[in-house]
């Protein structure tokens, strides 16, 4: 199962990632992660993707697009992947479905984990965090229920800010997703219900 992760800041992307991963064993690709470890490892990509990072410019398309490519190599791949972080841009999307053309293993689904995002603004803004243990609860948590350490508001977790960080996936995002709906190949799940009831719907859509 290939499968391309979309959805808003806050939508419960992640929480369907992980829980994907850890019933089928599918690796959990981050474009964020995968720049870390090349730079780390010192690959020839990840040396061109640490001049761009030293200089704080954004690291080009083909570099990111080679990266995956080079990822999608790896044997934990053979039974599927999930992309999440990229593409970010139609280009890409059409640069990734090229490369895994060649590689012979298109997608099988983009799947859109959809909120609205008014929905989204209330649940990020009440979100705390602790300081302790980074247990994740909310504004009617007064202690860490975990380790009863002091919970706080991550300072990106202000109204102001979500809906900029709101903004600027709808402007980036939205071509993407007509893109997919255009190579019939997306998704939509409604992700403003419980967890469970979420990741039952996400393996049916899938055929999982």
């Amino acid at each position: 199962m290939n499968i391309v992760l979309l959805g808003a800041p806050g939508a419960g992307k992640g929480t369907q990632a992980a829980r994907l991963v850890e019933e089928f064993s599918l690796p959990h690709i981050s474009t964020g992660d995968m720049l870390r470890a090349a730079v780390k490892a010192g690959t020839p990509l990840g040396k061109k993707a640490k001049s761009y990072m030293d200089a704080g410019d954004l690291v080009p398309d083909d570099v990111i697009i080679g990266l995956v490519t080079e990822r999608l190599q790896e044997p934990d791949t053979q039974k599927g992947f999930i992309l999440d972080g990229f593409p970010r841009t139609s280009a890409q999307a059409v640069a990734l479905d090229a490369e895994l053309s060649k590689l012979e293993r298109p997608l099988d689904a983009a799947l859109l984990i959809d909120v609205d995002f008014e929905v989204i603004v209330k649940r990020l803004t009440s979100r705390r965090m602790c300081r302790e243990c980074g247990y994740i609860g909310s504004a009617a948590d007064a202690s860490c229920p975990k380790c009863a350490g002091e919970m706080y508001q991550r300072d990106d977790d202000n109204e102001a800010t979500v809906r900029n960080r709101l903004d600027v996936y709808e402007k980036s995002t939205a071509p993407l997703v007509d893109y997919y709906r255009g190579c019939d190949l997306l998704v939509k799940i409604d992700g403003d219900r419980d967890p469970d009831v979420v990741y039952a719907e996400v393996k049916q859509a899938l055929g999982l």
